[in-house]
């Protein structure tokens, strides 16, 4: 093996440009492939900005020829070599680098590599377990490397533009008290108070408020937050923000600024956003969409026949409508084509959501094509058809039950159809706020109300007195942002007084004493002439999944965890010694221990 020595890199491969032919170069990187052609060694070196084609003509440097027939993939070169074109037909026009190619003059051989578990390169099919166990590998492949880098620029972008607006970065505690309002807490046990644990933040929630208690006015991190629950595609226990907090603000004010943010880290991707964005009351949201977090690029919009059906000699229908709850209905173009095994999935589909069943319809050329048919009248039927817009060939899908249950069967539904009948746009981003949040939601198994956001969301100024009178019924100072049906951020306008804050945690059966101990700093700091305050945060890693286009937040983050909270590569989360946990008085029960499953976990 030999060293760099005095050898600088002139730029990176990916650089190379015609702008060099004639040039002599200093390049380093790693050997994608090696090619021999009639004698002469071509080699595609790599690295982060993408590859150039280097040459070794045994005319030129019989030597040097030689020990490239010895380099093999992944092997790391530091070559020097003058720039030419490449000869005619030899061009490569789908490489950044197409035009040119190296001829090698010197070679050091930096370090050699162990045959590698896969191929470096996007179309490699690998299963994601052995991607995460050699995620340094993954790495290394150019699309990873891609999603990467954009994130680099989207947090600077951010950065930047949040700067030049008069925020100021303050970075707020990691290890912390435990607040538990949401999912649950990561705990770090304190060996210097024995039984005595930190929490890792869920947000700085607290801390960006008792900020604007300090009067610092404007704040905002790119910080890890912590959560400890289930993971789908798009969590992990530790994930990243964009967080902000302004003082002296109502909610349009939040959302004008936080409207230019998106628009500037957007320009990353070459996407220029049209300003303001769309908005829709969450009202309006769950009426035509039947979800908080609509997806406006495609219609199939929820309509309410409730009234239509009230007297149907339809059981279900008629019992929803009498007893408070909703008959909505989506009208699908051409659905009288689906097969009953679409029919089917779609039934499975909605009773994963709550739902007994699916009710649905066939307009055909005779008629209503339907076990439902029967039991409507031919006046409920032109009533049904007229309402949701249907004609012959349609197909009509419908919920019936409670309200809740109602609107997001049929708004899961939606999706599944839009998708199904490529309705849903792939390209372009579809910005929606929607704003004016139901403060409080009832939980019919704790008997009480619990936040729609979290506890410290303020009323709408019409609604405090509502507080104690009608809480069912106050909405909040609360906004999301989603971006192609994906809530990609939330914020609100804070309680900024002690009064409504201690009269919002008794509505949620916070008692005085359990509120003082979990958030008692909070509530002495409002009484010392807090301003009114708001803010939002955005999750980073959804940001730049929708913005590449990927499938998972594992794609965008550089060491991410699979579902079971594990990491395939370091072996966490592992088992300590004895020595350590005795310093912080812990004792482990053996079922804590086992080992972890995804050790065995062969799935893709």
């Amino acid at each position: 093996m030999e060293t760099l020595g005095d050898w600088k890199r002139s730029c990176y491969c990916g650089e190379v440009s015609s702008s060099h032919i004639g040039n002599e170069l200093t390049l380093m990187g790693w050997v994608q492939r090696r090619r021999d052609h009639g004698g002469v060694v071509f080699i595609d070196l790599r690295d982060r900005e993408g590859l150039v084609q280097l040459v070794f003509n045994p005319e030129d440097n019989p030597d040097l020829h030689a020990r490239a027939h010895d380099l093999r993939s992944e092997f790391v070169l530091a070559v020097k070599g003058s720039v030419r074109t490449r000869p005619e037909g030899t061009i490569n026009t789908d490489l950044k680098t197409g035009e040119v190619e190296v001829v090698v003059s010197e070679l050091r051989l930096l370090n050699d590599s162990a045959p590698i578990p896969f191929m470096i390169e996007d179309s490699a099919e690998i299963t994601e377990n052995t991607r995460l166990k050699y995620r340094y590998l993954d790495l290394r492949r150019p699309g990873l490397q891609s999603k990467l880098i954009l994130r680099h620029k989207v947090a600077m972008a951010t950065r930047n533009f949040l700067s030049e607006n008069g925020f100021l970065e303050i970075e707020t505690p990691v290890l912390t008290k435990s607040t538990p309002e949401g999912a649950r807490d990561f705990l770090v046990p304190s060996r210097l108070s024995a039984g005595h644990f930190f929490a890792l933040p869920q947000s700085p929630q607290i801390f960006k408020q008792l900020l604007m208690v300090s009067g610092f006015d404007r704040y905002f991190q790119v910080v890890k937050c912590f959560r400890d629950e289930d993971l789908r595609a798009d969590r992990q226990p530790e994930f990243t923000q964009i967080d902000a907090e302004m003082s002296f603000v109502e909610a349009d004010d939040v959302i004008a600024i936080m409207e230019g943010l998106v628009a500037s880290i957007f320009k990353e991707v070459g996407a220029e956003l049209n300003t303001p964005f769309a908005r829709l009351t969450y009202a309006d949201a769950i009426a035509r969409y039947g979800l908080d977090a609509p997806d406006t690029r495609f219609g199939l919009e929820l309509v309410d026949v409730t009234g239509i059906v009230e007297g149907s000699g339809f059981k279900v229908f008629k019992d929803a409508a009498t007893s408070g709850g909703l008959v909505k209905v989506i009208s699908v173009p051409g659905g009288a084509a689906f097969s009953r095994k679409d029919l089917d999935v779609l039934t499975e589909l909605a009773t994963t959501y709550g739902a007994k069943g699916l009710a649905w319809v066939k307009i055909t050329q005779d008629g209503w094509q339907s076990p439902i048919a029967k039991f409507m009248s031919d006046e409920e039927k032109a009533a049904i058809a007229e309402a949701a817009g249907a004609a012959v060939g349609d197909l009509l899908l419908f919920g019936a039950d409670k309200p809740f249950v109602a609107n997001t069967v049929l708004g899961r539904v939606r999706l599944n159809v839009g998708e199904r009948l490529g309705l849903i746009p792939k390209d372009g981003f579809n910005f929606v706020w929607v704003t004016d949040f139901p403060m409080f939601e009832y939980d019919e198994g704790e008997r009480r109300h619990v936040a729609v956001h979290h506890p410290f969301t303020a009323p709408n100024d019409e609604d405090v007195e509502k507080l104690t009178t009608d809480p069912g019924n106050v909405n909040a100072k609360a906004y999301d942002l989603v971006l192609n049906g994906v809530e990609i951020g939330g914020g609100s306008i804070r309680i900024h007084r002690s009064e409504v804050q201690s009269t919002v945690f008794d509505l949620l059966g916070i008692e005085k004493q359990e509120a003082d101990e979990r958030f008692g700093f909070l509530l002495e700091a409002l009484k010392f002439g807090t301003p009114p305050h708001g803010g939002i945060a955005f999750g980073l890693d959804r940001i730049i999944t929708i913005m590449t286009g990927s499938e998972s937040i594992r794609d965008v983050i550089a060491f991410p965890k699979t579902q079971k909270a594990t990491c395939m590569m370091s072996e966490a989360p592992s088992t300590v010694d004895k020595k350590q946990l005795d310093e912080l008085f812990i004792r482990v029960a053996k079922k804590g221990v086992e080992k972890s499953p995804d050790k065995t976990d062969k799935k893709s």
